[in-house]
């Protein structure tokens, strides 16, 4: 057993100089860097969001025109995800964009949740095109189009994912983060997946038909919410965008997908009105068909 060097009493101790630094000195500034790096990393600064981008940008999505239900093709760098596919009815329409666009391999295909108006031409847009990966929050739903969309996707993979919330993966030079996914939710408005999509320095957040409760447990999640665009939830009814979720997001723009004259009465007033207080371009289907949307990684413009 090594000794224990005696201590020799009466002698003083060695000052150490002033101007040197304590050995421990080097390991307080290397945890504060690390601090610090955290503290960016879940802060939701710019720094976080911003990717390496391509010379020449090429991003765009297109909110497509399926009356009272919801379709959006996000396009980068050569590559494609469709988020929904309108109702059943919306079928042709679907697949005509698909073969318009020359589209016939989509990276993601991503059901938000099971009901019609978010499945059921996603199916067609399956036989159109080749797919990657298909994302929806649930495997079984009591409806015969969504069986028809997971007959369809097992034809050609193995078969539909439920993605975590924390789950990310890249479309082109886009990152795509999941922000919420509840299967066990009551509601199946509110077992929609949530996602944002990042573009350099634009984002545009997808809701799916998520409400209020989805909308609460994500600020209490602390996720980064601030957007440039805002597919507004739920068609624009008053059971979502929240007052104090639009103040998080602070969208610039925000995008409605709805049918005219709809028997919903949507988008209800309340929304409008809360969009208008934020100071928000609004964008709707109903009154502009398709709505293309083009991202240069620094601002976000309408196409013409």
């Amino acid at each position: 057993m090594k000794q224990k060097k005696p201590v020799e009493f009466g002698k003083a101790k060695k000052k150490k100089s002033k101007n040197k630094p304590s050995k421990y000195s080097w390991l307080v500034a290397l945890v504060a860097v690390a601090l610090w790096g955290i503290y960016l990393l879940v802060s939701g600064t710019p720094w976080k969001d911003a990717e390496p981008l391509p010379a020449e940008p090429d991003f765009r999505v297109v909110f497509l025109d399926v009356g009272q239900a919801d379709a959006a093709l996000v396009l980068c760098d050569g590559e494609s995800m469709l988020i929904d596919g309108g109702n059943v009815a919306d079928s042709d329409l679907i697949y005509t964009v698909l073969q318009k666009r020359g589209i016939d391999e989509l990276s993601y295909v991503v059901c938000t949740h099971a009901h019609e108006d978010h499945v059921g031409g996603l199916p067609a847009a399956l036989h159109a095109c080749t797919v990657d990966k298909v994302y929806c929050p649930v495997t079984e739903y009591d409806s015969a189009c969504f069986r028809s969309f997971v007959s369809a996707v097992n034809e050609q993979t193995d078969g539909v994912i439920v993605p975590d919330v924390g789950d990310s993966f890249y479309l082109g030079s886009a990152r795509v983060d999941i922000l919420a996914c509840d299967p066990q939710a009551e509601e199946t408005n509110n077992t929609s997946i949530v996602l944002r999509v990042v573009y350099g320095e634009t984002s545009f957040l997808f809701t799916g038909d998520a409400e209020t409760p989805v909308e609460q447990a994500l600020l209490d999640s602390g996720a980064t919410l601030s957007s440039t665009v805002l597919k507004v939830g739920h068609h624009g009814s008053s059971s979502s965008t929240s007052y104090r979720f639009l103040n998080e997001v602070m969208p610039q723009y925000a995008v409605i997908s709805v049918g005219k004259d709809n028997s919903y009465g949507h988008p209800h007033e309340e929304v409008l009105s809360r969009l208008h207080d934020a100071g928000v371009t609004v964008l709707r289907t109903d009154e502009l068909g398709d709505i293309v949307l083009v991202s240069d990684g620094k601002t976000v413009e309408i196409a013409k």
